[in-house]
């Protein structure tokens, strides 16, 4: 079993090596089976969500008035896509493997007032038509002014632009009903088999006009003929959105032999702009964490080497009766804190979203859970943190059978209840004002049901499981004794009150995260791929290490001025960096983002809280655990009479 053990550890360390040093690109496992095509085999294209990073809002592909097929097919969605408020649907874009085709007619809409209405309004909050071939989204390819640097590709392309005629003041409305698609493959060398590894897109809006009476698919057009060459390869005459006139949808599609092969072909997805800065913001960050770190490690042993060699000489002197600081008060610092139930919970329900977090990061250094795999990440935190709540029962039953608490059935049900019933009711309520804008983000009636069956049916059964093996155990017992009557707490410097303290103690943790937070934000709100693991996970554990280290230097100073309520401050101290995270979200909202409607600001805002609530419960019992394991440490280390 060691030797299994050890393998096991091994190949963790030698994964999470890899997605670093690689950016985990190009290292993930199999996820999902390759699809071979042949030379015209039908390629279907399917459509997603139109989403828009003005509003933030997603709405249906077909809630537009573009090309429908006969039957509307929703292809299955696990719990993920559903949250993510993806709706996969089936379209009239079909290719034929290897098959160039020009000038395609999709088919003509005539939009009526309403619709014209709707089009102009979701072309002014710049909404994209996202579209998936192979399991691999639209993406449109950016050239940056900077020929060396390698190309941006924005996922989704827009449905159309604002612009004005030569000579005119008056902005109009164009779509785009015009795009030219390239589908990049690679081909086996040995078969005539190929993998597509590529799908982008290049949009026109152009005004189609018809080279006779309308005959459907069948009309030659005078614009985009490819018997006479005339190709659409520019937006010279425009079409534009207005009620009660004709536009026609066209598509190109040409294929592109690729040396790219398909375990890599996210590869060029997965770059990110300002790649460059990315890794070196995020390695000087890394390394001066690091360095205070160490700082911080080695004054707190020097110290505290030196306090336990004066209190053991101490026995043996006169003067012992004259002992100051942080032995003076042990009599009084394992005392249970003012409202220790609530404790117990909140220390639980961290220890149930560490666990989460930690096994999610693992699957996902690992590559089990690739881009490929759609809204896999989210399903497998739920899922996840579900089953952590055996945990969380445990862990607070522990904590609260060591404060001599008897009801520990009151603190079970809190803990099982309390952090997902605030978030679900945040949710909730969210979720209600994204129904009220009829979005496809709106979490269906039967999702939210499932949502309840497994917080009732398995996360509350496995939280008292965990609470009654953990109540069962033997109370840890304390390394002094504590004294009936409570000493009094002599009056702190201005920099030790608990809010300067706790305000403090939750700077350096934000500060190690503080870069990945920007690209962690940017991928969610301005919809741009993440997924680089490997250093997420490095922060992670660099974060651990900071809320340790300043919660117990700060606990320390604490305890040296006599002050032995250390148990809230604790978890205060390192949770705090939730406030500075909800701030920081804040300068986001107003500097980087152009949301102007007011439910999309709100949505923002309520998830963000969320998030940060969540942020305070993770920091928090990190704190907590490591003032703990260093309390205990440090009375034990002393001799006491």
């Amino acid at each position: 079993m060691a030797t299994n053990s050890t393998v096991t550890v091994l190949i963790l360390v030698a994964a999470a090596v890899l997605a670093c040093a690689g950016g985990a690109r190009g290292f993930y496992l199999p996820g999902v089976a390759p699809a071979d095509f042949r030379k015209k085999d039908p390629l279907a294209v399917k459509v997603n969500q139109l989403s828009s990073i003005k509003t933030q809002l997603p709405y249906s592909y077909y809630s537009l008035p573009f090309c429908r097929p006969g039957t509307i097919v929703d292809s299955a969605e696990n719990l993920g896509e559903v949250l993510r408020g993806d709706r996969i649907e089936n379209s009239l874009y079909v290719f034929e493997m290897m098959e160039p085709r020009l000038c395609q007619i999709v088919c003509k809409i005539t939009p009526s007032q309403d619709e014209a209405k709707d089009l102009k309004e979701k072309i002014e909050d710049e909404y994209r038509i996202n579209m998936i071939l192979d399991n691999l989204p639209l993406v449109v390819p950016i050239k940056r002014l900077d020929q060396e640097a390698p190309t941006v590709y924005q996922q989704g392309v827009h449905i159309g632009i604002k612009g004005q005629y030569s000579g005119s003041k008056e902005e109009k409305h164009f779509i785009h009903n015009h795009f030219t698609f390239l589908v990049k493959y690679h081909k086996d060398a040995n078969t005539d088999l190929a993998r597509i590894v590529a799908f982008e897109v290049k949009p026109y809006s152009i005004k189609h006009e018809p080279d006779g009476d309308w005959r459907g698919n069948a009309t030659p057009l005078k614009t985009c003929d490819p018997h006479s060459r005339r190709l659409v390869v520019d937006s010279d005459s425009p079409q534009e959105v207005d009620a009660n006139k004709d536009i026609i949808f066209t598509y190109d599609v040409n294929f592109e032999e690729s040396p790219i092969k398909w375990a890599s072909r996210w590869d060029t997805y997965l770059l990110m702009a300002d790649d460059q800065i990315h890794w070196f913001s995020i390695v000087n960050s890394l390394m001066i964490v690091l360095f205070l770190s160490g700082m911080v490690a080695m004054i707190m042993l020097r110290t505290l080497y030196r306090d336990i060699n004066k209190y053991n000489q101490l026995e043996d002197q006169e003067d012992a009766q004259e002992e100051t600081g942080w032995k003076l008060v042990h009599g009084d610092v394992f005392r249970p804190p003012a409202n220790a139930d609530l404790l117990c919970v909140y220390v639980g329900t961290g220890v149930q979203f560490f666990g989460m977090l930690l096994v999610t990061l693992l699957f996902a250094i690992l590559g089990l859970l690739s881009p490929s795999n759609r809204g896999g990440l989210m399903t497998a935190m739920l899922l996840l943190w579900v089953f952590m709540g055996l945990f969380a029962g445990y862990t607070s039953s522990r904590l609260y059978r060591m404060f001599k608490g008897s009801e520990w059935k009151n603190v079970t049900i809190k803990t099982a209840l309390m952090f997902p019933g605030i978030v679900f009711a945040i949710f909730f309520v969210l979720n209600t004002l994204i129904w009220g804008e009829k979005s496809s983000g709106a979490v269906p009636f039967t999702t939210m049901f499932a949502l309840v069956l497994l917080w009732f049916g398995i996360s509350v059964p496995l939280v008292f499981v965990g609470s009654y093996l953990g109540f069962k155990k033997p109370a840890m017992e304390d390394p002094v004794r504590t004294n009936k009557i409570p000493r009094s707490i002599p009056e702190q410097p201005w920099y030790m009150n608990p809010v300067v303290s706790v305000l403090i103690g939750g700077i350096l943790p934000f500060g190690a995260v503080f870069i990945e937070l920007f690209f962690i934000l940017t991928s969610i709100w301005l919809h741009q791929f993440y997924y680089i693991f490997g250093f997420l996970f490095l922060v992670f554990v660099i974060l651990i290490l900071t809320c340790a280290e300043i919660t117990i230097v700060l606990c320390y100073f604490q305890l040296c001025g006599e002050d032995y309520q250390w148990w809230w401050r604790s978890y205060l101290t390192s949770g705090s960096s939730a406030l500075y995270l909800f701030l920081y979200a804040t300068f986001y909202f107003f500097t980087k983002l152009e949301i102007t409607k007011t439910v999309s600001g709100v949505l923002y805002f309520g998830y963000m809280l969320i998030a940060s609530y969540a942020f305070f419960v993770l920091t928090g019992t990190i704190g907590f655990y490591a003032c703990f394991w260093f309390t205990r440490l440090i009375y034990s280390s002393v001799k006491i009479d």
